[in-house]
């Protein structure tokens, strides 16, 4: 089979809608997308007409590798909006006419056609990208906000990461309140030569968590335009040969592999299985269950929850966890918060802070009560002593004292 009819079977596959949208007015957009891949030396294979977004486009790295991108991509700007502050720079989720419309934002599951989701400030040659899972469904009109500083930052280094707050809209009949994910969102800007880095961070970080994907974007920061010019630093983060480069720039295949086995539970288990006191230790691989369930002395089960960290600290340098779940219940908006008797123990991974396979522990009924919704525990949790201890046998023995 020709490499592009697969990219057609793999994107007809896919449950995707297509909009209807000026061709004069997104032309621009998609020139950019074209011409930021060219920059690369990337050969255009295939690319959709302008007057349908998403785009749709296949290309050919310089080593020859064919990748296709599905691309959501809006226009970037600064205008001033009355009553938002001054420097403020945003892109509007929307196509087409209906304001009070769901996008549905496809990802294809084999990872063959790459999704990117960003907004474009074409006057200033920069791209500013969000994670395309955390953005679907998303409401047709939300603005991503950020600040002239990101821009600035992007000029002047090329790639800038950053993290962003999400909040519940304040419209009661939002239709898609239940469905989005409303965790620490991970923004990645870059100038346009580095749209193909930007490929490279879908293709490798796709579902990780936002602290452990914005370690990985900050690892790409390192990597130039020119292949030739990637650190040795970076092939040792990741445990790479030298011989990789092309691939850890294009096809990165093996530092995907690399950072898929960046799973802060098998670490956990592996850490907690070999710890003298253990008597049994078991990964519970089920949605909406605890990640692990292990015995203490020949105790009870305990069930232990485990949580990336973000990346980005408290000013004091607390690491901090964004403590929540990525949906919530229909017609429940306080359910996407967890309650202490879900688990009693949370293992906070310092992964994305560190760098290294380490962990926090605290008991769930230690921890910060969320402000609004009783009974539920805070979605925001700064790790710090003494509510967390490095040492998770003297979490078991308080967990098992207080239960007595």
């Amino acid at each position: 089979m020709n490499p592009f009819d697969a990219h057609k079977n793999i994107l007809s596959a896919l449950e995707w809608k297509s909009y209807a949208v000026s061709r004069s007015d997104k032309e621009p957009l998609l020139a950019f997308l074209l011409r930021a891949l060219e920059m690369r030396d990337c050969r255009i294979v295939h690319a959709s007409e302008p007057n349908r977004a998403p785009f749709y486009i296949v290309f050919d790295t310089p080593s020859g590798e064919r990748q296709g991108v599905l691309v959501y991509a809006f226009f970037a700007n600064s205008n001033h909006i009355k009553n938002r502050p001054s420097d403020e720079h945003r892109f509007q989720i929307k196509y087409g006419g209906n304001l009070k419309g769901i996008l549905e934002v496809a990802v294809d599951p084999q990872n063959l056609v790459t999704t990117l989701f960003l907004g474009i400030d074409t006057a200033q040659g920069v791209f500013v990208a969000a994670d395309p899972l955390m953005n679907t469904p998303a409401p047709m009109s939300r603005s991503i906000e950020f600040k002239r500083d990101h821009v600035d930052l992007i000029q002047s280094d090329g790639w800038a990461v950053w993290e962003r707050d999400r909040r519940p809209g304040k419209s009661k009949d939002r239709p898609t309140a239940d469905l989005e994910d409303f965790r620490t969102e991970v923004l990645v800007g870059g100038k346009q030569d580095r749209l193909l880095d930007l490929v490279a961070l879908e293709r490798i970080a796709r579902g990780l968590d936002p602290g452990e994907r914005h370690l990985v974007a900050d690892k790409l920061k390192e990597l130039k335009p020119n292949p030739k010019a990637v650190s040795h630093a970076v092939l040792k983060e990741f445990g790479i040969a030298p011989e990789a480069l092309f691939d850890l720039i294009e096809g990165a295949s093996r530092l995907k592999m690399a950072v898929r086995g960046w799973v802060a539970e098998r670490h956990l288990f592996d850490a907690l299985q070999s710890l003298d006191g253990v008597s049994e230790c078991i990964r519970l691989e089920a949605d909406g269950k605890p990640d692990l369930s292990l015995r203490w002395k020949g105790g009870a089960p305990i069930l232990i929850e485990c949580k990336n960290t973000l990346r980005t600290t408290y000013a004091d340098g607390r690491p901090k966890v964004d403590f929540q779940k990525t949906r919530a219940s229909k017609g429940d908006p306080c359910s996407r918060y967890y309650r202490p008797q879900d688990f009693p123990v949370l293992a906070a991974c310092l992964h994305a802070v560190t760098e290294n396979w380490e962990f926090r522990f605290a008991l769930t009924s230690d921890l910060e009560p969320h402000k609004t919704c009783d009974g539920r525990l805070a979605n925001m949790i700064g790790v710090a002593e003494p509510t967390f201890s490095a040492n998770a046998g003297n979490v078991f023995d308080m967990y098992y004292a207080r239960a007595a």
